[in-house]
Parts: structure tokens; sequence; C-alpha cells
């Protein structure tokens, strides 16, 4: 089917430029400006899709929502928040 072959390519390209879009941001900030960056792309997609379907956001949803964007963000920023002991070792050795 055309439109189906269409989609596909059109969604692998837009893909792909999210990544790059991604690279060229690492590089020119950090990777937690990207991971703060993409937990707030979370927080805009779920309440941009409430607000086109016509969802409420009742407090239980934002409550689940709030976890799950919460440990996404937690489980990105993870390493700056808890060195990892050879981490640790090396700035202890340096100073």
């Amino acid at each position: 089917n055309d439109i189906v072959l269409w989609n596909m390519v059109a969604s692998g390209l837009w893909f792909y430029g999210y990544n790059e879009l991604a690279t060229m941001t690492i590089k020119k900030t950090s990777a937690v400006t990207q991971s703060v960056a993409n937990t707030a792309k979370r927080v805009i997609v779920i309440v941009g899709v409430a607000i086109v379907l016509g969802e409420s956001l009742e407090p239980l949803k934002l409550l689940g929502c709030a976890i799950g964007i919460g440990g996404v963000f937690l489980y990105s920023v993870i390493d700056l928040i808890w060195k990892p002991e050879e981490e640790k070792k090396k700035i202890e050795e340096s100073t």
C-alpha cells in the first residue's frame, strides 16, 4: 500500500531528524540539559494530547503522570546524583 509506505518513510525521516537534533543539543549543552528537556517534552505531550482528545486531567491521572515522569527524570540523572565508586576514587586521587 502506497500510503503505508509513505507513512513509514516520513516517520523514519522525522525520527532521524529528531535524533540529529538531540545529538546537536547534547554537543552544545550537556546530557543533563537534554534529559531535563526530554522530561519537559513528556509533560507537554501528555497535557497536549489530553487537551486535543478532550480528556479530563483528574488528580489521580496527574499523580500517575507525575510519578512516571519523575521516575524517568531520576533515571536519567541518577549518575549525577549518586556517583559510582570508580568516579569517587578518581576524584579523590586527583585532589
